[in-house]
């Protein structure tokens, strides 16, 4: 005759449901030369992105204060103000 009670079975463990995502494989040059040639042109498109990002950054910062910005609107709102005062 059994003693005590059935023991429960676990739940079965979660499966990691997203994939982990690498990068590319980069297969590194042997020869000394080909090294630095590679590590040059790493370096000088980093360089080269980084401009890249700062003159869109500077033409889209250009274009909102073009159209007008939060400063265009106070300003509009700050003359109203003042033209409400002058007419009470």
């Amino acid at each position: 005759m059994a003693q005590g009670q059935l023991k429960k079975t676990k739940a079965p463990a979660t499966k990691l449901t997203q994939r982990i995502q690498t990068g590319n494989r980069v297969i590194k040059p042997k020869k000394t030369a080909l090294l630095k040639q590679q590590t040059m042109s790493k370096k000088h498109t980093a360089g080269l992105a980084a401009l890249t990002e700062k003159s869109l950054a500077s033409r889209a910062g250009h274009l909102e204060l073009l159209r007008g910005g939060k400063r265009d609107k106070k300003e509009k709102d700050a003359a109203k103000q003042a033209a409400a005062l002058k007419g009470k």
